[in-house]
């Protein structure tokens, strides 16, 4: 199992990073830590000596950064290149066919500098792998369930498989979340197939569904997110509405990635 995680060696990135071995040592994966050396403007920094050191740098950096974890029981490899962060992470993770993509974030206090029109979100477009975004007062230790968002469509059917089969590699338990917003009985439909599916094709997984009543799903989504802390959050970015709804709405953004929940983005 390959997990890259992306890096600028912060502590939001060391954090993230935690969250990545906890989930690659349950099957003796491999972590590739990725860093992205940003185009420089300044032209003394630009001859060969300056970018040199600057590669010097990035590697005693990773280095280290591998040190801190020797007891862990997987294989670290690095890769450090220059250009768009975004870019280089979703190359490597196609490349690699990697499981996931772990990134880091400044919690709620920077959400949306982090965030909008940043690496983190030009990295959510691009990439074709899943993406766990961590705001930097996560824990890995402290998240205890993973929760999956849905909206009962066909092709969720994949995201489920993958969704319970990330949370058996954690020893985590899988419930799921829907939002009504309108009596409907196809609503009603959908959480019946849902537990079809499970029964049919995951035999022995327990079945919670939350469901929340609002006026909107990013709305029913908050009202989750204040009840529930110590989950992470699985979304499908293939539902253009409702991912429209909540990169819209700043104080929706905030919730999401609140410092206790993060967020896994299936593409």
């Amino acid at each position: 199992m390959k997990i890259i995680v992306a890096t600028d060696f912060s502590e939001n990135a060391n954090n993230a990073l935690e969250f990545g071995i906890a989930l690659a040592e349950k099957k003796g994966g491999k972590i590739i830590l990725v860093h992205a050396i940003e185009p420089v403007l300044d032209p003394l920094v630009q001859g060969a000596l300056g970018m040199e050191k600057i590669h010097d740098d990035a590697k005693a950096l990773m280095e280290d950064t591998i040190a801190m974890h020797p007891h862990a029981n997987l294989e670290f490899e690095y890769i450090i290149q220059e250009g768009t962060a975004s870019l280089l992470v979703s190359r490597t993770a196609r490349e690699i066919n990697a499981l996931l993509v772990v990134v880091g974030t400044q919690g709620t206090s920077g959400i949306l500098n982090t965030l909008i029109g940043s690496t983190t979100i030009n990295l959510i477009k691009a990439c074709s792998v899943p993406i766990l975004v961590v705001p930097s007062e996560s824990l890995a230790m402290q998240v205890q369930r993973i929760v999956l968002g849905l909206e009962f469509t066909d092709r969720e059917n994949k995201f489920i498989d993958w969704a319970i089969d990330m949370s058996q590699r954690w020893g985590r338990r899988l419930e799921f979340v829907h939002v009504q917003t309108k009596d409907d009985f196809e609503e009603e439909a959908g959480l019946l197939k849902l537990e079809k599916y499970v029964l049919e094709n995951h035999q022995g997984i327990p079945m919670k569904i939350h469901t929340f009543y609002a006026t909107t799903p990013v709305e029913g989504l908050d009202q989750f997110l204040e009840e529930n802390e110590n989950v992470i959050l699985v979304m499908c970015h293939e539902h253009k509405n409702l991912w429209e709804q909540i990169l819209s709405r700043s104080q929706t953004i905030e919730m999401l990635f609140h410092s206790k929940v993060p967020l896994l983005i299936m593409p």
